[in-house]
């Protein structure tokens, strides 16, 4: 019994600016749709939903919404400036979903449909509520064709990757320098504990890393392994094979992310994973979740950056961890490692990693859900794009 909800704000990109509608969206998401409830920014103007506990989305709860963004971005005016669009269907379609183009929600808006796959559609405004249908109005048959004559049937549509891309973004340098892998699928549930499914989710990302980083002019790149499978043999084998169609030009460009890193993590395992790595990785970053994360106990060089992953839904233990982060700055600046966070989701968060001298962060707070890695160092954290509007 789960309800998995895509969410799209349908604007207008000449009345408001579409990355402060982004931005108030997902502050009060933060604050209503809290746990069991999962949600994610997997574009701009787009969110995925998840609520464990129910079968369906509650309308109202997201006319409430449409509300609140009436108030806070278009004070004083008539209702109508905002309409949020929400598909209700299978993981895939929720997905595909949310890749529509503003002018494709337009006309879904208008009754015309999308042609996407089936699903339980309404367009919502702090006014109404009004279910909607996903498929095109039908349209007369065509004449019939001798068998010869008949097209090939219309390739249906690829669902879309696995995998998307978080910006990376430097605060001293106060510049995006890169983009980060990520699952789509950890959006809106836990990944998964076992060795082999996450290995099947390592060699996923290398696999569309590969295909995306060739034709990516800008920027670092980094690509999570899991910690213990890079330790086992037989999952040693199965990253070679990926490894070693990776083109070794871009080598000084592409870090290896390995999350899953224990706290007491032997200087033996991490010199064996970079001795692995170093072919391929002219970086290694150790992800982890406690922020006081021994380093000492590692010498220079071996290590790169260090990245504490946010977690949970308490915005002062958050905050707590990345202080206690930024309590061992001395230590990470000795050792000549970067100390990095990655799920950042607030300006508050944003700012307690600026002023603690974090050296890069990524998260919903920096950039939405990519499907391709950044193109260009331009640009904003989006939590601050508020400001900057």
């Amino acid at each position: 019994m789960t309800a998995i909800v895509c969410l799209r704000l349908l604007i207008d990109d000449e009345a408001f600016p579409a990355a402060r509608a982004h931005e108030a969206a997902d502050a009060y998401l933060k604050d209503r749709w809290i746990a069991p409830r999962r949600y994610g920014a997997v574009a701009s103007l787009a969110f995925v939903l998840a609520d464990l506990r129910a079968e369906r989305l509650n309308p109202e709860e997201i006319q409430e919404l449409a509300a609140r963004l009436e108030a806070l971005l278009f004070p004083g005016q008539a209702h109508g400036q905002i309409c949020l669009m929400t598909f209700e269907g299978d993981e895939q379609a929720v997905l595909k979903f949310a890749t529509l183009s503003q002018t494709e929600l337009a006309a879904l808006a208008a009754g015309r449909g999308y042609g996407g796959a089936a699903g339980h559609v309404q367009a919502i405004t702090a006014d109404a509520i009004q279910a909607l249908p996903s498929a095109p109005a039908s349209r007369p048959a065509a004449p019939p064709q001798a068998p010869q004559q008949r097209a090939a049937p219309a390739a249906a549509a690829a669902p879309p990757s696995a995998t998307g891309w978080w910006g990376l973004y430097d605060l001293p340098g106060e510049a995006f320098v890169g983009s980060l892998l990520g699952l789509r699928s950890d959006l809106t549930q836990p990944p998964p504990e076992g060795d082999a499914a996450l290995l099947s989710r390592d060699l996923t990302c290398l696999n569309d890393a590969q295909s995306a980083i060739k034709s990516a002019p800008f920027g670092d790149f980094l690509v999570p392994f899991g910690f213990w499978n890079l330790t086992t043999p037989h999952a040693q084998d199965a990253y070679r094979s990926r490894l070693s169609r990776y083109p070794l030009d871009l080598q000084p460009r592409l870090g290896a992310s390995v999350y899953g890193t224990p706290r007491e993590a032997s200087l033996g395992l991490v010199s064996q994973i970079r001795t692995f790595l170093k072919g391929s990785f002219a970086v290694l970053d150790l992800n982890v979740l406690d922020p006081t994360f021994p380093l000492h106990t590692f010498p220079p060089e071996l290590i790169n950056s260090v990245t504490l992953t946010l977690t949970g839904e308490d915005d002062r233990a958050r905050l707590n961890a990345i202080l206690k982060l930024v309590e061992r700055h001395a230590t990470y600046q000795g050792k000549g490692v970067l100390p990095c966070v990655a799920g950042v989701n607030s300006a508050a968060e944003v700012e307690a990693c600026r002023q603690g001298g974090i050296a890069r962060i990524s998260g919903p707070a920096v950039s939405p859900f990519l499907d391709k890695p950044l193109a260009q160092a331009e640009g904003t954290p989006l939590s601050l794009a508020r400001n900057a509007a």
